[in-house]
């Protein structure tokens, strides 16, 4: 039987070297956010040195993995995945919409799309998505 099943976030092309930036940003923005883990590369270890190796950020409670690769990888990250966070209140999902937003873009902006009475779907600055949802 499998111990944990988590998402775990590649940074690779032009997000290269932003793993630790990101993490420290995840950590910040939301209120149930820590980083559990940060570790990086050092030299020879065929990475650059000073990126990072491994991270853990929890977020609610869900626990993210990060990393850094200078791989010669053709994929970035697509909103075809996002995460889904269950917001408590208007100032949160509000909050969380405009900050999540900024050097990225809104998907879909702050609204009542019927399914929900206030929904956004941002794609923060490293390209990650996330669909906020304001629990009813």
């Amino acid at each position: 039987m499998s111990k944990s099943t988590q998402p775990f976030l590649m940074f690779s092309g032009s997000n290269h070297g932003k793993a630790e930036e990101a993490a420290n940003f995840y950590a910040k923005t939301f209120k149930k956010a820590e980083i559990n883990e940060m570790s990086f590369f050092s030299e020879g270890e065929g990475q650059p040195a000073g990126t990072v190796k491994s991270a853990r950020v929890k977020i609610n409670q869900v626990e993210l993995r990060l990393m850094d690769s200078d791989g010669p990888h053709e994929f970035n990250f697509t909103p075809s995945i996002s995460f889904f966070v269950e917001c408590e209140s208007d100032k949160e999902i509000t909050d969380l919409a405009n900050i999540l937003s900024e050097k990225g873009k809104f998907m879909m902006p702050l609204g009542n799309y019927g399914f929900s009475e206030k929904f956004a779907w941002v794609q923060d600055r490293y390209g990650i998505s996330w669909q906020l949802n304001l629990s009813n």
